[in-house]
Formats: structure tokens, sequence, C-alpha cells
């Protein structure tokens, strides 16, 4: 079905690798329409609770842009590809459920501003991350102007943009860009652990919690509280809400169902 990614399920776990390890994953106008497709799916699928992104190979989450296509972009083909990959980027933030990057390799350019629109990242010690655009006398175009100083403040942002270095991953983890460092070796079986957790959890109390969250960057704390309260008030509605405090009360394990 796809070319450039690999999309599988495994119960309550999706998992969507960019397959183009000869090209250390460089996502291209394709892989981004086979990454939305599988968004799709994703949303189609009830049982599916979590998304895990990755890279194929050893070497790279991504480590970019296509070079070739970069090098025909103009003032055109520059604002349509850049806002297309903004789409399906906020699509993946957007999603009901939550999502996890797992970043081995390098993460450059795209392929760190499509860790960030991640809920969370897990990356593999000697990981790095960075937003080189500016060596090629260009920003960046996929949200990481303003996702990243959301993430780690605007100072650390602004040289990270400006300076076009990348930070290795315990730097990363010091910066609040990922949440969790692990041995190479492991970092799948962490990434799921992750997710077994996360799905684990009341569905509607995850995706509730995501929504707020989300809100912090996206308007006035008093706008932030109003909306928060309502989603607390809708979570309260659930019945995962009544069987989660019954079993506290009754002190036992609890059985959620979703609703």
């Amino acid at each position: 079905m796809f070319q450039n990614i690999l999309y599988e399920t495994d119960g309550a776990l999706a998992v969507l690798t960019v397959n183009r390890p000869d090209k250390m994953n460089a996502v291209d106008n394709a892989t981004v329409e086979e990454m939305d497709q599988a968004l799709a799916a994703v949303e189609k699928d009830p049982a599916v609770r979590v998304l895990i992104l990755t890279g194929a190979g050893d070497k790279a989450f991504v480590a970019g842009a296509d070079i070739k296509e970069l090098n025909r972009r103009d003032l055109i083909s520059g604002r349509a590809e850049t806002r297309r990959r903004q789409e399906v980027y906020t699509h993946i933030e957007q999603l009901e459920i939550p999502s996890i990057a797992a970043i081995k390799g390098w993460a450059l350019g795209t392929g760190l501003e499509l860790a960030m629109a991640c809920t969370l990242r897990v990356a593999a010690e000697g990981a790095r991350l960075g937003q080189p655009e500016v060596k090629l006398g260009i920003i960046p175009g996929a949200g990481g102007t303003q996702r990243l100083p959301r993430l780690v403040g605007m100072g650390r942002a602004m040289e990270m943009v400006l300076t076009g270095e990348p930070v290795d991953a315990a730097r990363a983890y010091e910066m609040g860009l990922v949440n969790r460092v692990v041995p190479a070796e492991r970092l799948m079986d962490e990434a799921k652990k992750l997710a077994a957790v996360l799905a684990s959890r009341p569905k509607l109390a995850v995706q509730y919690g995501k929504e707020a969250v989300q809100r912090f960057a996206e308007g006035s704390l008093a706008e932030g509280l109003a909306h928060e309260s309502y989603l607390h008030a809708l979570s309260c509605g659930s019945e995962d809400k009544k069987e989660g405090v019954a079993a506290f009360l009754e002190k036992r394990k609890p059985n959620f169902t979703g609703k």
C-alpha cells in the first residue's frame, strides 16, 4: 500500500515508520502524503489508542527534507510544500490519541519538526536533534519556529534556529525537547512501554487531558482555564469516571471501557 512508510498495528498500538533508510529517511512530498493516509487509518481504527512514529534503520529518525526536492523549491512551491507539511504535522498533533516519537540517530529539519508534532518524544543515546536550515540559506518551514520555542523557550529556540547547530540527546532532555533518553537498543521497547501505560489509561481522560495541555500554547491563561474546566466537566460525565472512582473506593483495579 505504501512506498515510503510502513504502517502496522498491534492491538492498541499503531507504528508509523518512515522507511527510506538509504536516504536517511529524508522526507519528500510523496512521504508526506503517505503519512497523512496512515493518519486517516489511525482515526478510522477504534482499537488504536497510541501511535508511535519512528524511522527505519539505525542512522536517522528523519535526517531532513529530500535535498533534490528542496533544490527545486522556489517562491511558489516553497509556500505550497511547507503549508502542506504543516497541515500533516498538525494532523498528528491534533489526533485524539497521543503519539510518541521514537528518535534514533539524526532528527534534523523537518525530522525534528515531525518529532515536535508528537505528544511525547523518546530519544536514544547518541541521537542528534536540530534545525540546520540556516546553513542552507533558509529557515524552518514545517513548524520549527513555532513548536520549538513552545517546548524549550524562546532563547534556546532562537539559538538553535539561528546557528543551525544540533544538540545531543542529553542536552535535548535537559532543555525539555525530549521526555526520555534510553540506550539505543532499548528505544522501541521504551516507546512501547510508555505507549502501553498511555493505552491503559481511560481513553476520554487522556484525550481531554491532551487537548487541555495543548491549549496552553494557544491563548491566554483565562481562556485555558475555562477550556480546562469544560473538559473536566465532560470527563465527569463519563462511565470511566464512575468506574475509576468506584474502583478506588473499593480498592480494586478499574475496568475502563473508553465511554
